[in-house]
């Protein structure tokens, strides 16, 4: 259900019986990419990778790209899911037993409803609750500044020497914290600073988008350090609140904050050293 929603992906968690394989389930679920993350993956893809090769071979390889990634992050999360069951969530592993249910026939009704209260109307409440105050935060970070340079710009020069370190820049890393609400805004926030605008850009146009970036001085270590950052980074802020909501416990959203953002880093600085020592 991660694939859909990370947030989703949490509440179906509670299928789990085990408290302790629950709880890691849920705090490794937002290492596979959501919705909201396919369309970045896509889009660079297809703008850095595609574009170095000819006919469908370009299709192909910018296919495998990101399926790689993608796979990256579902190797990490049972990687991640061992660690924490030898360490922080030690304990016997439970049996898992099928037992086929007696046959009754299925009520609609009853599953359409109680799965649009249960699930549908909490998760979308809990977006809208926090999409509407982040949305002014953005725009009023877009729309004040200081000696004619936005507070946007500010946050962003400040993170640009970490960022250099992930093979990133500054905009990109303060595009993921205010793209925290909802991953869809990431690459708005991106190209809305690098066009010096005061709100979100809506490009729909692929070779525009890649004429912006690469004239802001991407390349292919930026798109392939994005792509992982993309599916290795904090979880939304829906996601957040879910995980409070289903553990009660603040420390577990802390650390599913934590665990896929120290992962994403740690990879994207071991491919910038490689990158820099090859090219």
């Amino acid at each position: 259900m991660g694939f859909g929603c990370n947030a989703c992906g949490v509440t179906g968690c509670r299928i789990i019986d085990s408290p302790r394989e629950r709880l890691i389930a849920i705090l490794t679920n937002s290492f596979v990419p959501c919705n909201g993350r396919y369309p970045i993956l896509i889009s660079i893809a297809g703008i850095f990778i595609a574009s170095r090769f000819s006919g469908i071979g370009s299709s192909i390889i910018s296919t495998i790209s990101v399926v790689l990634v993608i796979l990256l992050g579902i190797v990490l999360s049972l990687i991640v899911s061992k660690v924490l069951s030898k360490t922080v969530l030690k304990g016997m592993p439970s049996s898992m037993v099928f037992e086929l249910p007696p046959y009754r026939r299925p009520q609609f009704g009853k599953i359409l409803v109680r799965s649009v209260l249960d699930r549908t109307l909490f998760v979308l409440g809990r977006a809208i609750a926090v999409a509407a105050p982040a949305g002014l935060v953005i725009w009023l970070f877009a729309n004040i500044g200081i000696n004619d340079v936005s507070l946007l710009t500010y946050v962003a020069n400040f993170l640009n020497p970490f960022a250099k370190l992930l093979g990133l820049d500054g905009y990109i890393l303060t595009a993921f914290i205010f793209g925290i609400p909802a991953n869809e805004i990431v690459l708005p926030i991106i190209l809305m600073c690098y066009l010096g605008g005061n709100s979100l850009s809506n490009i729909s146009d692929t070779f525009e988008i890649g004429n912006i970036l690469k004239s802001n001085g991407w390349n292919l270590l930026t798109a392939l350090n994005m792509m992982i950052f993309t599916v290795l980074h904090f979880p939304c802020t829906t996601t957040l609140l879910t995980i409070k909501k289903e553990t009660g416990k603040w420390k577990w959203v802390l650390l599913g904050f934590a665990l896929p953002t120290i992962c994403g880093i740690v990879i994207c600085m071991g491919t910038t050293l490689i990158y820099n020592i090859i090219i």
